[in-house]
């Protein structure tokens, strides 16, 4: 029994919960007196805690400073609504904390400009998310960090975002002056639906080890722009990109675009159809292919690998 009545202050302090009727205020976060939005329930929560979704609702922008969970597990729509000029999520902890998101619906009602933007974490877990509807100029998902860190997306529907050349689903941009700066990302089932373009992956602002990404199991359909573009300028960071068992189709540029000489990507098993090109290498870019990739019936050229990797 000591131990139990020990353990219940520690859990009350790692667990906050939000709902439609909940108030905001300092000591809110309970079962009984939950918090009205996510921002005050991060703000009272301890540091490695998590939050949880009593009720559907729409709880706020926020921005995350600390190692947290925000969990939405069958309450129904947990939303996130992004006005004008704002960001839904952003992600600005420190260099060691671990974030997850889960069940979280992120929407930017046609006006807002990013959806979840990732300044700085060690990681950051987004899982079971819609991203949508972000067209002031921004991504649903720009991951930016300026240190260390990785990102894994999985399961997560990332759709109408966008609203010129430089802006769509998701973006990677490893960025700063530090020669050792690396990031990795894996994107697992993950659809990204109709926005400008579909995954960004970009090294040019970067003087370290660049982006090094794996892209399994997916769908990327329907964008405006490319597909899945890696780019790299001389002298910058590499933007390196796996893509394995996933689906281009129907984007009206080109399917999967390598640009730049440290623009390096590895096709697996891959469906490349009815693209404005299929696939593209330029200025010193490489498309490797395992030689059991299926790119065919796109609108334009099909485009070739610049190699081949041998089975092993």
């Amino acid at each position: 029994m000591l131990a139990l009545l020990c353990a219940t202050p520690a859990r009350a302090l790692s667990l906050k919960w939000v709902a439609n009727t909940g108030t905001d205020g300092a000591a809110c976060g309970t079962l009984t007196s939950p918090c009205r939005t996510f921002q005050q329930a991060h703000d009272n929560v301890a540091n490695g805690g998590e939050i949880g979704v009593l009720t559907p609702g729409d709880y706020g922008t926020f921005v995350i400073s600390k190692s947290v969970s925000v969990t939405n597990d069958g309450s129904g729509e947990a939303s996130v609504l992004v006005g004008a000029n704002s960001t839904g999520i952003k992600i600005a902890a420190g260099v060691g904390d671990v974030i997850g998101l889960r069940g979280l619906i992120v929407d930017g009602e046609i006006v807002g400009t990013f959806g979840i933007y990732v300044q700085q974490a060690a990681a950051v877990h987004i899982q079971n998310c819609v991203i949508r509807n972000l067209e002031g100029g921004g991504y649903g998902i720009t991951y930016f960090p300026q240190s260390n860190s990785q990102l894994f997306v999985s399961d997560t529907i990332v759709y109408n975002n966008g609203s010129s050349a430089a802006s769509g689903g998701i973006a990677i941009y490893p960025f700063g002056p530090d020669s050792s700066l690396s990031i990795n990302a894996v994107l697992n089932r993950v659809r990204v639906e109709n926005n400008v373009v579909g995954i960004r992956v970009d090294g040019s602002g970067d003087l370290g080890g660049g982006a090094h990404v794996v892209v399994r199991d997916s769908v990327v359909s329907g964008n405006v722009g490319d597909g899945i573009l890696a780019i790299s300028t001389p002298r910058r960071a590499p933007a390196f990109v796996v893509v394995e068992r996933t689906s281009v189709v129907n984007n009206a540029g080109v399917g999967i675009h390598a640009d730049g000489p440290g623009a390096t990507m590895l096709l697996n098993d891959d469906t490349i159809t009815r693209n404005g090109t299929g696939i593209g290498a330029v200025n010193g870019g490489q498309l490797i292919s395992y030689g059991n990739n299926k790119n065919n019936n796109n609108i334009g050229p099909e485009g070739s690998p610049t190699g081949f990797y041998s089975p092993m």
